[in-house]
């Protein structure tokens, strides 16, 4: 087996290096403290800052694969993705490594359609561009000859691991569990789409061994779209809580609360995935590699489930 560097450990991060041990891959983790939640044979993790390019590229010396799945905080991406990028960027250069980049869907900006791979990446916002600049970096320097790499674009996360970053986890499964109401963000009655953790992780180790997927991004394969709404009624059916009321956060109050929150506050800039319907497109993942969405009973059940052991 060979020797994978996993940059994060937050839920992808930790899914991606849960799956490469399984595999019996050598994995080494990256984080500021070096402190897993829950160690595990075969991994080893290593205290460092990511955004350091000659560190990380000492410690991605002999990996097969680099697993970029580090962000910083929301309120710090444009002060500090940059930095971040290039050390990846580095690091594959230094050490020969696939750079595999988890991406997400911010850099197509809002769109009228289905998103496919295709689309230009033409948000205007901060955090749409550095999202978007992150990428044509890595690809520039693929097409340069330099690195090899590829993204995986995925949308929300959902599932066993998600917590505080979910739409669909910490805001809305404590209290769905309880049969309390579940407050979103956005217009409950628009299509979303959900893309399951476990099956973010698969994608990535997928890609990195596949040379045909690298010089350009993928769509994690994802179940078909569904309405918040109609996503809480299947959690709570499945946790026999039974039907439980879906409030909309007003945009007024949203506001208000960005005044002291600033999570809510960058927020803004990305409400319109929930204002309108946001559908991505996993058809050109699906046509080229095995991996599949998991079947959405599977994907409820596990995560109520893992819920559950939680509290």
């Amino acid at each position: 087996m060979s020797f994978h560097l996993v940059v994060g450990h937050g839920p992808a991060g930790a899914a991606t290096t849960r799956l490469l041990a399984e595999q019996g891959h050598e994995v080494r983790v990256v984080t500021r403290t070096g402190r897993p939640a829950a160690p595990a044979d075969g991994v080893e993790h290593l205290a460092l800052d990511a955004s350091d390019p000659a560190r990380l590229a000492e410690a991605a010396r002999g990996a097969v694969a680099i697993h970029g799945c580090a962000a910083p905080p929301l309120p710090q991406w444009a002060g500090r993705w940059p930095a971040l990028a290039s050390a990846l960027c580095a690091a594959a250069e230094d050490s020969g490594a696939v750079l595999v980049m988890l991406g997400n869907l911010y850099g197509y900006g809002p769109v009228d359609r289905p998103m496919t791979e295709d689309l230009p990446l033409a948000a205007t916002g901060p955090k749409g561009r550095v999202r978007a600049a992150a990428w044509e970096q890595a690809w520039a320097l693929h097409e340069a000859g330099r690195i090899r790499a590829v993204e995986v674009r995925a949308c929300d996360f959902f599932g066993p691991g998600v917590t505080d970053g979910g739409h669909l986890a910490s805001r809305a499964v404590p209290a769905l569990l309880k049969g309390r109401p579940v407050t979103v963000l956005g217009d409950p009655d628009a299509p979303h789409s959900w893309t399951y953790l476990p099956d973010v992780a698969r994608a990535m180790v997928e890609v990195a061994a596949e040379e045909s997927a690298w010089g350009r991004p993928w769509h994690v394969p994802t179940a078909p779209a569904l309405p918040v709404r109609t996503m809480v009624e299947r959690l709570a059916a499945e946790a026999g809580t039974g039907p439980v009321p879906v409030r909309r956060l007003s945009p007024v109050l949203l506001g208000a609360a960005g005044l002291f929150s600033p999570l809510l506050r960058e927020l803004r800039e990305t409400r319109y995935q929930f204002d309108r319907p946001f559908v991505v497109d996993s058809s050109a993942y699906e046509a080229a590699f095995t991996v599949r969405a998991t079947p959405l009973d599977e994907q409820v059940a596990a995560t109520v489930a893992w819920w559950r052991e939680r509290s």
